[in-house]
C-alpha cells in the first residue's frame, strides 16, 4: 500500500488518481449558449443526480489542469443560468468524444460533433436529438470550489422538463437499461458500457480534429457508417494525401483487390472494416482512394 497526502501530488496525478478511482461516473453532456446566441456543447463526468424533489442535478465545469482556463460551458451557464443537460449511450459517445475538442470561442460543437441541435421548450439552449433523455434545467447556484487549475465549479440545476425517446421505454414505460445503453467516464481512455463492459475511446487530437461537418457527403450520407464510425472519421488533424493513399493501395492487395470490384459498398465496408480496428487513417486511405 502506498500512501500520500493529495498535496504532495502534482495536480495533474492527482487528478489522474481521482479519475481512476472514482468511476464509473455518467457524463452530463452539457449544451449552454452564450450571450451572443451561439450554441456550446461539451461533456463532463463530474455530474450526478442530488434531489428528486426538487429534481436537481449537479456537474462541474473545472478549471483547466494545464493553464488555468475555465470553460466555455461555465461562462455561459453564468451568463444565462441554463443548461440542457442530454445523457450519453453508446450510439454516440465517438460523437461525444469529438465535441470535448479545445475548439475555439464560437465554433459549433454540433456542426464539428454531427449532432443535431433542437429547441428546447422552457430554455434557451438546444438538446441534443440523438441523445435518448434531455434534461432542461434552470441554473439555481454555482459554487466556485477554487481558484487553481483542477479547481471544480459546481452547477446545481433544477429540472424543469424531461424529455425520453420512446425506444429505451419498456412495456410500462420505465426505462429498460439495456436499452437506454448508457456509458460512463473511467480514467485516462477507458469508458464502461452498462450493457458490456469496458472499452476505450482515443483522445481527441490535441490540435483539433477535422471535425464530422468536414467529412464529404458520399460518406455522412453512406448506410454504412454510424455516429460513432462518423466520430473517428472526424477526430483526425489532417487528411490523407493523394501520394499516401496511391502508396497504401499499391501496397494492400485487400484493399486494392476491394476497389478494383468497383463496388462502393464493399469499399466503404473494407474502410469500416479499419475503423472497427481503430485504424482511422487507413479506414482514410480507403475512403479517398474511392474518390482519387
Amino acid at each position: 500500500m502506498i500512501s500520500f497526502e493529495p498535496k504532495e501530488l502534482t495536480a495533474a496525478k492527482l487528478q489522474s488518481y481521482l479519475q481512476s478511482a472514482v468511476a464509473p461516473r455518467p457524463i452530463a453532456f452539457a449544451s449552454t449558449i452564450g450571450k451572443n446566441g451561439k450554441p456550446n456543447l461539451s461533456p463532463f463526468s463530474f455530474f450526478n443526480v442530488f434531489s428528486s424533489n426538487p429534481p436537481i442535478l449537479v456537474f462541474s465545469p473545472a478549471r483547466r489542469v494545464r493553464n488555468n482556463t475555465v470553460k466555455h460551458t461555465l461562462i455561459n451557464a453564468t451568463d444565462t443560468k441554463e443548461v440542457v443537460i442530454n445523457v450519453v449511450n453508446y450510439d454516440i459517445v465517438q460523437q461525444m468524444s469529438l465535441s470535448s475538442s479545445e475548439y475555439a470561442d464560437g465554433i459549433d460543437e454540433f456542426l464539428k460533433a454531427g449532432l443535431t441541435p433542437i429547441p428546447s421548450d422552457l430554455v434557451k439552449p438546444y438538446r441534443v436529438k440523438e441523445s435518448p433523455v434531455q434534461f432542461e434545467c434552470k441554473v439555481n447556484e454555482i459554487i466556485s470550489l477554487g481558484t487553481e487549475g483542477g479547481a471544480g465549479n459546481l452547477i446545481i440545476c433544477e429540472v424543469v422538463k424531461i424529455h425520453l425517446n420512446e425506444n429505451i421505454l419498456d412495456e410500462n414505460g420505465a426505462i429498460d437499461q439495456y436499452k437506454i445503453d448508457l456509458v460512463s467516464r473511467m480514467g485516462s481512455n477507458w469508458y464502461s458500457r452498462s450493457n458490456q463492459g469496458l472499452f476505450e475511446v482515443p483522445k481527441p487530437v490535441a490540435n483539433l480534429g477535422i471535425g464530422v461537418d468536414a467529412i464529404p457527403d458520399f460518406i455522412k450520407k453512406s448506410s454504412v457508417f454510424d455516429g460513432n464510425d462518423l466520430g473517428k472519421l472526424g477526430n483526425i488533424e489532417t487528411l490523407p494525401t493523394i501520394e499516401e493513399v496511391s502508396i497504401f493501395v499499391k501496397t494492400n492487395f485487400a484493399v486494392k483487390s476491394v476497389l478494383s470490384a468497383d463496388d462502393v459498398v464493399k469499399q466503404q465496408e473494407k474502410a469500416k472494416e479499419y475503423l472497427n480496428e481503430g485504424d482511422v487513417i487507413s479506414a482514410w486511405k480507403v475512403l479517398l482512394a474511392v474518390r482519387f
